[in-house]
């Protein structure tokens, strides 16, 4: 990051510092470091980052005409009063105030976000800074500073402040009064407040204009007394547990441009009044327990609404004159609707980007898929469509087509598609002409995610995978195919999830796989698959399910090696000899690390802000039930090897496995004694040692 700061160079021409024009003397500090979301796993690389310790009070002596720094994103881990410059500073990273330090009247805008390893446990330094206007400290953990509201309205100036995720706790609900004086934006979102909206809020003297509190384990109703805050364009309040009636009133918030009250426990209709607030931009009442009747009587004057989520389960009841025309073009629009017909209206919207139907009842024709062709991502979620997708070419970034009922053949897909969930339909027919598709195979596919299982999908999987390298996750399990695995799956140098499972595919696994090097998840049960567990398995592999299938010989010591392995599931086959010796050596299944290996599809959206994750989901038999894991599978961790030919003892290194949490080794041939190691297994849930020799 720091590679053009070299001395042959004048500082001010250096990446991220700014002078003055006059005077040359640095102004601004701007280093915030650039990280790519990463596909799976949730950690993002941030080994070219800074790192260290900020050095808060050298930088505001050395650099007295320092206005704005942003050290946003990095990985520092403390933040200090260099004692060689202020001998009377602290270590800020602990609770210890610092003392007579520097007092800067300079600095403007001060940006710390997103440095998730930065140790932060006081925040008595601000007063230090008093000219501050923007604050951000989003994603650093404050739960040690109880007193933050009561330092942060001692900053005169401040206009807007970010404490997003920062593990707070008290929002001081009962407070009448807090002294800011000019402040503008207030971001307070997912923190665990547990309580109601303060009263505090609506007592603000100082024209406070955005809101955002989502997430934040808000409960009880809105109060009337929000109508104080007569210049607020913004009010997030979004996945809270918000109840009552969404309150009438609302609609006198004349200058009101952003009302997102999503994923609450709102109740009753969509007040109508909510349609006078022509200055809205996004209204976002979705995911509650309304109920009722919408009509255009709701949106009379919302001519520049770019955003509306009316989605509520079970369905609100349309009732739109046919021919009205709507005062807006939407960009984003997330509804389900009782009724047998599409509004028509929705086909007057020209500017959609991001179309959600869930939970409706619609026949879907030529002239439906032609409009959500121009769309740029496209939900249709648990719907009823009487549909047929044989001769359909889909073209959107990014679609999620699961749980309709959909028949006929797989569609076409363009170019343009990235991400394509086609999951529990009703689809049919031969899976190689999707696969080898030489209209698609013209142009260059840029397919990541491809989920068509839970269909009746047949014939088997032709050698046409070289030309789908981009892909990431394939999911085609629970089907009716055959045949198998062809050599050019080898080719998918990404992929790092393939599900198989519950189909009729026969064959030794091939060696080509072995080129899979980031595969991760490997889900082939309920197969005909036969021959030896070799080395084909690469060594990144955290989640490998074999049940149920005819794999024989013995189980390989490269298994040893997987040391992220967290799911071992070989039950079921004719696999024979003794358990290795060597299975301490899966590190995952020794430390409990679970946090850190959660096991989902990050994709950032074409839309900015948005950004889409799928967790993986697995079937394990666990207690003698099935039981699906999705989000939750990340803390499983297993080993089974049940209903084999296994012989010879049970090796005490088993039992160093001191995170697992499912151990079934029934329905083999070992023999001996169960060892004393067994105590150490403290997480075990489930053991089963059932119908051996023991």
């Amino acid at each position: 990051m720091l590679s053009s700061w070299s001395t042959q160079q004048d500082c001010c021409g250096w990446r991220g510092v700014k002078c003055d024009n006059i005077t040359t003397r640095v102004t601004q500090l701007s280093l915030p470091c650039s990280t790519i979301p990463p596909t799976y796993i949730d950690e993002e690389d941030k080994s070219h980052c800074l790192t260290g310790s900020i050095y808060l009070s050298l930088l505001l002596l050395e650099f007295e005409f320092l206005n704005y720094l942003d050290l946003s994103n990095n990985d520092f881990l403390a933040i200090k009063f260099d004692s060689m410059h202020s001998q009377n500073c602290h270590n800020l990273s602990v609770a210890t105030p610092p003392r007579q330090c520097v007092n800067s009247s300079a600095l403007r805008y001060l940006d710390l976000s997103l440095n998730e390893n930065l140790a932060m446990n006081s925040l008595q330094w601000l007063c230090f800074i008093s000219s501050l206007e923007y604050l951000n400290l989003n994603g650093i953990n404050l739960h040690k500073e109880t007193n933050w509201l009561q330092l942060v309205t001692m900053l005169p100036s401040l206009s807007e402040l970010r404490m997003d995720g920062c593990q707070l706790k008290d929002l001081s609900p009962s407070l009448q009064y807090a002294n800011f004086t000019a402040l503008r934006v207030l971001d307070l979102s997912k923190n665990k407040f547990y309580s109601e909206l303060p009263k505090w809020l609506f007592n603000l003297s100082c024209g406070i204009s955005d809101i955002y509190l989502y997430s934040s384990s808000l409960r009880g109703q809105l109060p009337k007394a929000l109508l104080n805050l007569q210049l607020l364009e913004a009010l997030i309040l979004e996945s809270n547990n918000l109840s009552g009636p969404i309150p009438n009133w609302l609609g006198e918030l004349e200058h009101l441009q952003y009302l997102n009250l999503v994923r609450n426990m709102f109740f009753g209709s969509i007040p109508i009044n909510l349609g006078n607030l022509s200055s809205l931009i996004v209204l976002a009442v979705g995911r509650n327990q309304l109920t009722g009747v919408v009509s255009e009587r709701n949106f009379v004057k919302l001519s520049k609404l770019k955003i509306l989520d009316i989605y509520s389960s079970p369905p609100l009841i349309f009732d739109f004159e046919s021919h009205w025309v709507p005062p807006f073009q939407l960009e984003i629009l997330v509804f389900g609707f009782a009724g047998p017909y599409l509004p028509e209206w929705l086909y007057a919207q020209r500017s959609i980007e991001l179309l959600c139907i869930c939970e409706s009842s619609f026949k879907a024709q030529g002239k439906f898929w032609n409009f959500v062709s121009r769309v740029t991502e496209l939900q249709l979620r648990e719907n009823l469509i009487d549909g047929d997708l044989s001769n359909v070419l889909l073209n959107s970034t990014f679609l999620d087509v699961s749980s309709n009922d959909l028949k006929g053949y797989l569609p076409q897909l363009s170019s343009n598609v990235v991400f394509v969930r086609l999951s529990n339909n009703s689809l049919s027919g031969n899976i190689s002409p999707f696969i080898c598709d030489h209209k698609m195979l013209n142009e260059k596919s840029n397919l990541v995610y491809l989920d068509i299982s839970l269909n009746n999908l047949s014939g088997g999987l032709t050698n046409c995978w070289m030309n789908w390298k981009s892909l990431v996750h394939i999911n085609l399990g629970s089907n009716n195919l055959t045949g198998k695995i062809p050599p050019s799956m080898g080719l998918l140098s990404s992929l790092t999830s393939l599900h198989l499972h519950d189909n009729k595919f026969y064959g030794e696994i091939p060696l080509s796989l072995q080129n899979c090097r980031s595969l991760l998840i490997f889900n082939v049960r309920e197969n005909n698959f036969s021959g030896n567990i070799s080395n084909w398995i690469p060594h990144s592999v955290m989640t490998l399910q074999l049940r149920s299938n005819s794999f024989s010989g013995n189980i390989p010591t490269q298994i040893c090696q997987m040391s992220f392995l967290i799911i071992l599931d070989i039950a079921d086959n004719t696999i024979s000899g003794n358990i290795p010796t060597c299975l301490h050596n899966i590190t995952a299944l020794v430390f409990n690390n679970a946090s850190e290996t959660k096991i989902s599809f990050f994709s950032p959206s074409t839309i900015k802000g948005y950004i889409y994750y799928f967790y993986e989901s697995l079937e394990l038999v666990i207690k003698g039930q099935v039981l699906e894991y999705g989000k939750n599978l990340h803390f499983m961790s297993l080993i089974d090897m049940s209903s084999n030919n296994l012989s010879g003892t049970i090796p005490p290194q088993i039992f160093s496995l001191t995170a697992l949490r499912s151990l079934n080794l029934s329905h083999n041939q070992l023999m001996g004694k169960i060892p004393n190691e067994i105590g150490n297994m403290r997480n075990l849930e489930s053991l089963d040692f059932s119908t051996n020799q023991l």
